[in-house]
């Protein structure tokens, strides 16, 4: 049976998908005029803020009232800052520091950033305790792993963000911290034991008046062992709106991951979604073409017409995606940038651990830096710059710098690093070393050898007790690498 347009108008205003390019392609301009709930913008569609500013404000040309979404964390997940790396630390170093009021202003910051350049809607912040530290798709992402720090930083990240007239997010419902799969591969299972205090900043987020919640793929046994949340009414209307009272926008994850889609595939997972509750498909971060976008379209009309979705939930879901796209068109931006608050917070984040009684800092020759590189969670760009070496060889100039992959950190290349490093001071960069083992034994090769080197851990440290001197940043961002280097250097601390 044909499906109606005024049904397939309905389903286009509850998906917000991505697309190619720094222009809207010719279909997204279409869709927006005929009611498509807006756009999400991935690092393809970055360039500059001048750039995005020019783009956001041709989609709003086709209709002013729609969500213009990002996933700009800050830290490790930046977007709008992908060519340079962020200049704010990610959530887990706003935890170290555990000052409330500089995690509201650097959010409220990021918030002027993002509305300045036209953006209104922000899937941030990730509201997850990191209580598994083997996770390998939250880790610094999250504020930490005590659910009280979590929920307080929570709840300042979003005063912050919507102060600047920019829908927070809260993520990734209801908590994607004690898990030990990336749901863009495979279902992570929820623990049961640790679900409250999963839940707990999720509860201080609504408290707070978060305008947005982002489901997570997660499959959460206590509550349903059959669906992932996103496809769970149990989690979305039972937990999340009946039990804990939201009532904004529910929002997917990226409905293309297998967690969802592997079973479904991306337009039955889409329906089931907003069946279960959600009210936003959010999808385009690996399929981001006009045929993906009618695919699910098409499934969630189709689903009415089935039976699958009542047209009275798909109705409310398009009622609730207009209300928020309203409040955001109605904010406007109310908070100035600024310069060097994302620095600061990245100094005070800072801890060093001397292990050595030798005076190993500050270095005062050009060193030679050996970053250890793992292959990051597609969450996280894989060409946002990140690491110590460029910061600080501009302190140091003449530091030679060499990065080394799991496949290229053999023995006869540390072997060749330790022979060319001498007698420079020797500093080795990490990234999450607890979790990849070829880091683990690389670093203790250099260490064997060079006993006198400085470990800078860029990841989430689960041990201090390595190198003359230890020094963990809580974070990759590009701040974090230049507050590294001035501690290096005996700069500014």
């Amino acid at each position: 049976m044909p499906l109606s347009g005024d049904l397939l108008r309905l389903a286009d205003a509850v998906l917000l998908p991505g697309f190619v390019g720094h222009t809207p392609p010719d279909w997204l301009r279409r869709r927006l005029g005929a009611g498509l709930a807006g756009a999400v913008l991935f690092s393809r569609n970055i360039a500059d803020p001048a750039q995005v500013a020019r783009l956001t404000a041709a989609l709003r040309a086709e209709n002013p009232e729609i969500l213009v979404g990002i996933d700009e964390e800050s830290g490790e997940v930046t977007r709008l800052e992908v060519t340079t790396g962020s200049s704010r630390p990610g959530g887990y170093a706003l935890g170290v520091v555990d000052d409330v009021d500089l995690t509201e202003s650097v959010a409220r910051g990021l918030g002027g950033d993002l509305a300045k350049v036209g953006i209104t809607l922000d899937f941030a912040p990730s509201a997850d305790v990191n209580s598994n530290p083997d996770n390998p798709v939250i880790g610094l992402r999250a504020f930490g792993a005590d659910p009280a720090l979590v929920a307080r930083h929570t709840r300042a990240f979003v005063r912050g963000l919507q102060s600047a007239g920019v829908a927070a997010c809260a993520k990734h419902f209801p908590g994607h911290g004690d898990t030990s799969v990336d749901s863009h591969h495979g279902v992570p299972v929820v623990a049961e034991h640790g679900i409250e205090d999963a839940l707990f900043p999720f509860r201080e987020a609504i408290e707070e008046g978060v305008k947005a919640v982002m489901t997570g793929h997660l499959l959460v046994p206590p509550y349903d062992a059959e669906f992932p949340a996103t496809l769970s009414p149990k989690v979305l209307t039972g937990l999340l709106r009946e039990q804990l009272g939201f009532q904004g926008m529910i929002v997917t994850d990226g409905i293309e991951m297998t967690a969802v889609s592997g079973a479904y595939g991306i337009g039955g997972a889409s329906a089931r979604a907003i069946a279960a509750g959600a009210d936003a498909i959010c999808v385009g971060g690996e399929r981001a073409d006009e045929a993906t976008a009618v695919e699910i379209r098409d499934a969630i009309a189709a689903a009415v017409t089935t039976g699958l979705l009542p047209e009275e939930r798909l109705a409310d879901a398009a009622r609730r995606v207009r209300e928020l796209a309203a409040w955001a068109a109605s904010s406007g931006s109310r908070a100035p940038q600024d310069g060097v608050l994302g620095l600061e917070a990245a100094r005070r984040a800072l801890r060093v651990t001397r292990r050595s009684t030798a005076p190993v800092l500050p270095l005062t020759a050009a060193a030679h830096v050996v970053e250890l590189a793992p292959e990051m969670n597609l969450a996280i760009d894989r060409k946002t710059p990140w690491g110590l070496g460029e910061p600080l060889t501009r302190l140091l100039p003449g530091t030679e710098v060499t990065r080394l992959t799991a496949g290229e950190a053999t023995g006869a290349a540390l072997e060749d690093l330790i022979a060319r490093a001498a007698p420079r001071p020797l500093v080795v960069v990490v990234r999450d070393v607890h979790r990849h083992e070829w880091q683990a034994q690389a670093l203790g090769h250099l260490l064997s050898a060079r006993p006198d080197a400085v470990v800078v851990e860029m990841g989430l440290p689960a041990r201090a007790d390595l190198g003359a001197v230890h020094i963990a940043t809580y974070g990759a961002a590009r701040v974090c690498g230049q507050a590294a280097a001035e501690a290096l250097t005996g700069g500014v601390r």
